[in-house]
């Protein structure tokens, strides 16, 4: 594929957020697996970070709008694929940054072998924080409150491989 081409796509998906987190992008979530060209065909391969998400039709078709719009792509494919599964050490450093700016703690990095975690608070930093429910409003968050600024918040659940 042409290097330049690959690159507009690359860049024309930077701005393909999440539905349910706006300021985090397809990119910075680690959901692009791959991306080839064929022609004027692009095809893009995207690990979806929970299987049953709802939003994954609308991220596909903001995946496939932004595609098409670069110079020399006219069809877009956007292929949700299973392994590698997703795992949450996929977040870059810039989209771990937005998630805390918008208020929600980035997934810990996990050990392998542990089984509890913690999150530091978005708001104050502290790791003073109990979690209040395992189940937020996605399935790929939890509910949490931070006992040193007394704010509730959530936390993106942390998923790793065995």
């Amino acid at each position: 594929m042409d290097a330049p081409l690959k690159e507009q796509i690359t860049n024309a998906l930077k701005a393909v957020t999440d539905p349910e987190i706006p300021v985090v992008s397809v990119i910075d979530l680690g959901m692009i697996e791959g991306i080839s060209v064929e022609g004027t065909k692009a095809t893009v391969q995207v690990l979806p970070t929970f299987v049953g998400c709802p939003a994954l039709e609308l991220i596909r078709k903001k995946i496939k709008d932004a595609v098409e719009k670069v110079r020399g792509i006219d069809y877009a494919e956007v292929i949700f694929i299973y392994n590698p599964p997703w795992t949450s050490d996929r977040i870059t450093e810039m989209g771990r940054k937005r998630l805390k700016e918008f208020g929600i703690a980035p997934p810990p990095k996990l050990l392998e072998k542990e089984k509890e975690w913690s999150v530091d608070c978005p708001y104050c930093g502290s790791s003073y924080t109990l979690m209040e429910n395992v189940f937020g409003p996605t399935a790929c968050r939890s509910i949490f409150y931070c006992k040193h600024c007394k704010n509730p918040f959530e936390a993106m659940k942390p998923v790793f491989l065995n």
